[in-house]
């Protein structure tokens, strides 16, 4: 299959390139505008792929768009392009408002285009894949329950609310124009190649520098936790196998508070990297909430795992010992990722 993947050079995009190219016979595009996030180093692996090719634009250039869907012949788009850190959607939401909801419409609109070409047969095979998150169904604080598929969207970030947006857009698409589309959206992705602003690679990289690791809050938000290859999986079997203008619900099945997820990042440093001045855990310090924190995601991945087969091969803790072990593998990666502009500041505090 010839995939064209928006976003390629992020978290997501990345984990899913290097597993197609190296399990799969696929053929890849990658379009990616190459943000702060996006790294091409992460994707250095695969370069020398015959099968792999690298465009930088942004999604909303629709002369670019669609001169690469003209010539690559895609049978399907898996839309990963995103801002996507709540912390800066709170600091500077019109980023968020332009790329996630203006970009989103101007692809599918590129890619309606491109599908209005093809013959039957191609249109009938052709999928529109939009990755999407599960912060567009609020918070569960409260309530002993799990999000599913049918879960009303409740937004509580210009993040999760321009996502949501995103989501509705691509379902209209496809009720509207016939467009053949999927949707997922999944919980919070760890593992390799993370970006450093992110909760999990934020604490390994402050605590090894004997830096404050600092808690929201009380340090309850829970959150279900996916291993990023494990998500990787799952979109390709979703792409492949799931059925048109269906959605699926991607969880790990691993519910931690964010206090364990550091407590545990903490013991398993004290671990493989002890530190001389006494264990990490005391390098962590409470700080104040910030503002619209969701207290509660949880996901029920039963429907994927129903229909499609797909359930994660990784626990919480096989999962998180592997990404530590990576970043204390890999930090000229770290270094080099770096670009002046985050220095691991918090975000979002206003």
């Amino acid at each position: 299959m010839r995939i064209l993947i928006t976003g390629g050079a992020g978290f997501i995009g990345s984990a899913l390139i290097r597993h197609l190219l190296s399990a799969t016979e696929h053929q890849v595009f990658n379009l990616d505008k190459l943000t702060y996030a996006g790294n091409l180093e992460s994707l250095a692996s695969v370069v020398p792929h015959s099968r792999y090719q690298f465009r930088q634009t942004d999604i909303a250039d629709s002369a670019v768009v669609a001169q690469i869907l003209g010539a690559f012949q895609p049978q399907a788009v898996m839309h990963l392009a995103a801002e996507s850190h709540v912390d800066r959607s709170i600091d500077g939401p019109a980023a968020f408002i332009q790329t996630n909801i203006v970009g989103t419409y101007s692809l599918l609109e590129s890619v309606r285009a491109y599908w209005s070409t093809l013959d039957h047969a191609a249109r009938e095979t052709f999928r529109f894949h939009h990755i999407s998150t599960d912060e567009v169904y609020g918070d569960l604080h409260g309530v002993d329950d799990l999000f599913t598929e049918t879960t009303p969207y409740a937004p509580s970030s210009p993040y999760s609310a321009s996502k949501a947006a995103s989501d509705h857009l691509v379902r209209a698409w496809q009720r509207t124009y016939g467009l053949p589309v999927l949707i997922t959206n999944c919980s919070n992705n760890y593992g390799p190649y993370h970006f450093p602003e992110k909760l999990i690679p934020l604490v390994i990289l402050n605590a090894l520098e004997g830096k404050p690791l600092p808690v929201y809050g009380d340090g309850q938000q829970v959150r279900d936790w996916l291993y990023v290859e494990d998500h990787a999986r799952a979109l390709l079997k979703v792409v492949t196998e799931g059925q048109v203008g269906e959605t699926y619900n991607i969880g790990g099945h691993n519910e931690q508070t964010n206090l364990h997820v550091i407590q545990s990042i903490c013991a398993l440093l004290d671990e493989l990297a002890p530190r001389q001045a006494g264990p990490y855990a005391e390098l962590i310090r409470f700080v104040a909430d910030r503002p619209g924190h969701d207290l509660r995601y949880a996901i029920d991945a039963s429907k994927i795992e129903r229909e499609l087969g797909w359930v994660p091969e990784e626990s919480f803790e096989s999962g998180l010992r592997k990404t530590v072990q990576w970043y204390l593998s890999n930090l000229d990666w770290c270094r080099r990722v770096q670009d002046g502009s985050y220095q691991r500041e918090r975000l979002g505090a206003l």
